[in-house]
């Protein structure tokens, strides 16, 4: 299915915030916070390898979603695996690869590596989410993949991918293909496409208002007298 897409220069923008504040934002754009399961990810996903040019920037892409089986042959038909690498090369966007482990036991083998990696990455993908394990990290970053997962192990069995372009959940996250991802060290925040714009407008009054009160907090000789002031102005 073609992917719903914005302006490349939202997703640029997007690029400019990290993942609170673009969190910070959307609730504005909500009208308040939204439940954490459809906002960002929790804290059992780890961000390994994030900044990958140093730019200190986010990794911002559309959600390309699978399931995996690292250990045990299904019961049920396999997709084809090269079919979700089409999804990837033919997305004509920056994307960011999901995966969810739906074996049993979950999150005990790999389902992503370098040489996954270096398909991925060649094929256009700028980041990988996955609810499950890596491995292969170091070859991962020398493949310029970006990196988030809950847990990293050195093997894996049969491996095969279930199925993709489906709802997942990753590290309490429910994302949905074509999502707008915003990733970076604290973890994911996620934007439906049709929120996206509103949200970078929102970006940059958050910021602003934030600057003001960290401004204020750091002039020196702040006081009592100070502090007092600020709660009356909050009241």
């Amino acid at each position: 299915m073609p992917l719903k897409t914005v302006a490349p220069e939202i997703i640029e923008g997007l690029a400019g915030f990290d993942s609170a504040t673009v969190q910070n934002a959307a609730a504005i754009v909500y009208g308040g916070y939204v439940s954490e399961h459809v906002d960002y990810s929790g804290p059992d996903l780890k961000g390994y390898l994030y900044d990958l040019d140093g730019s200190g920037k986010p990794t911002v892409g559309y959600a390309l979603t699978s399931t995996w089986m690292p250990l045990h042959e299904p019961a049920q038909d396999i997709a084809g695996r090269l079919d979700y690498m089409d999804s990837i090369a033919y997305s004509n966007a920056p994307v960011i690869v999901v995966q969810q482990d739906v074996d049993l036991p979950a999150r005990r083998g790999a389902i992503i590596g370098d040489g996954m990696a270096y398909q991925m990455r060649a094929l256009g993908a700028v980041g990988a989410v996955t609810d499950g394990n890596a491995r292969d990290v170091p070859g991962i970053k020398d493949a310029g993949l970006a990196l988030w997962a809950t847990g990293r192990v050195p093997g894996h069995g049969p491996f095969n991918l279930i199925d993709h372009d489906l709802p997942v959940d990753v590290a309490g996250l429910r994302i949905l293909p074509g999502d707008i991802l915003v990733c970076d060290g604290d973890g994911v925040t996620r934007l439906s496409v049709d929120v996206a714009e509103d949200v970078l407008k929102q970006c940059a009054e958050v910021r602003a208002r934030e600057g003001e009160g960290f401004k204020y907090f750091q002039k020196p000789g702040f006081s009592t007298d100070d502090w007092e002031a600020y709660k009356a102005r909050m009241a």
